[in-house]
């Protein structure tokens, strides 16, 4: 399977480098990102997505942020520096990696007693992030892979792939685990409105890798499901709350009818998107704006003067799932939280 590195550290910038995702499938690019406003700018316009991926750019970010700063006294240099991250953390509400990897990345300088110290530091640790991420992507992928029959139609939501990850990726690395492992595999991607993640992203990864992938429309997941057609459901998650699944908006609908049809629904995702300190209710849910649905490029598609919701996620309670596909293993609902604690804290 060919490789695909979505965001990477460039020391020849320096800064960071991103495949800008609202070019595909027609238009591969990289993004270079040698300032905080443009890293959060691609944060936003959702050329760098997907939780895990947020995790990354997070933790690089801060590494930026330590290059910029060149305030002479140290204090000032630090309090800047955490004025940046904040900025990085503040960019999407809802996923709880991009915080994570900000905050992982702060955790490392606490005793640095110089600017060069941080410097060093910060780069280090977010290369750090960034390996780990793809391992444990590849462990998660090897853990999901031995629950897919032999030969199956798995059905997913949203882009959880290497797009959506450094590489390999959760939902998909189940997949693509599975496919290495030599089991038949073919995928149902849901188009993903408004921005179809799956239709563009998804799809795109699949057919890159020689990956039987169709596209349907995401009303018709139910429909297939009554006819048989789907018999597993993997999708990702952005954050994982002590009585939801936060997910791209959608998962809620398939959770929901999948469990109707007594179809296996698992969420596959890292330790570090697991957030055992809150609920659904202390979350905000991200609105985006109304243009997403409002238009095609330059074509309307809603009357001036109607209102849109846009909320990009949902949640999805942990009853209606089957388990949690994680790179410690295939974790049971209702979960351990004292486990999932104490994993995180290893994590950190």
């Amino acid at each position: 399977m060919k490789q695909i590195e979505t965001i990477f550290w460039d020391e020849t910038i320096p800064g960071i480098q991103l495949i800008d995702q609202t070019g595909l499938p027609g238009n591969y690019r990289m993004v270079r990102c040698t300032t905080v406003n443009r890293l959060i700018t691609a944060i936003k316009r959702l050329e760098v997505r997907g939780a895990p991926a947020l995790g990354v750019a997070g933790a690089f970010g801060v590494a930026l942020a330590a290059r910029r700063p060149r305030e002479k006294d140290f204090e000032r240099y630090v309090k800047v520096l955490n004025a940046e991250a904040a900025r990085i953390r503040e960019a999407r509400p809802t996923a709880v990696n991009l915080s994570w990897g900000v905050d992982r990345v702060l955790d490392c300088i606490h005793d640095s007693i110089s600017v060069r110290d941080v410097r060093a530091r910060t780069l280090d640790e977010a290369q750090l992030v960034a390996r780990e991420d793809a391992e444990t992507c590849h462990r998660l992928g090897e853990a999901g892979a031995a629950l897919l029959p032999e030969r199956c139609t798995v059905l997913t939501h949203c882009n959880a792939g290497a797009l959506a990850c450094r590489e390999w990726g959760t939902a998909l690395g189940v997949i693509r685990s599975a496919v290495t492992m030599g089991k038949e595999v073919k995928v149902i991607a849901c188009e993903t409105r408004p921005l179809l993640q799956g239709a563009r992203l998804t799809a795109w990864e699949l057919a890159r890798d020689g990956i039987d992938v169709t596209v349907i429309t995401d009303s018709s997941a139910a429909y297939l499901m009554r006819q048989g057609k789907i018999d597993f459901t993997i999708v990702g998650a952005d954050r994982i709350t002590r009585d939801v699944v936060f997910n791209k908006i959608g998962t809620y609908m398939h959770a929901t009818c999948a469990k109707s049809h007594s179809i296996p629904f698992y969420v596959a995702a890292p330790i570090s998107t697991f957030d055992p300190d809150h609920t659904e209710i202390d979350i905000t849910v991200e609105e985006r704006g109304r243009d997403e649905i409002a238009y095609s490029g330059r074509t309307m598609n809603i009357p001036d003067g109607v209102p849109v919701i846009n909320y990009a996620f949902d949640a999805t309670p942990l009853d209606d799932i089957s388990g949690i596909i994680t790179e410690k293993g295939v974790l049971r609902i209702p979960l351990d939280w004292d486990a999932v604690r104490k994993h995180s804290r290893k994590n950190r």
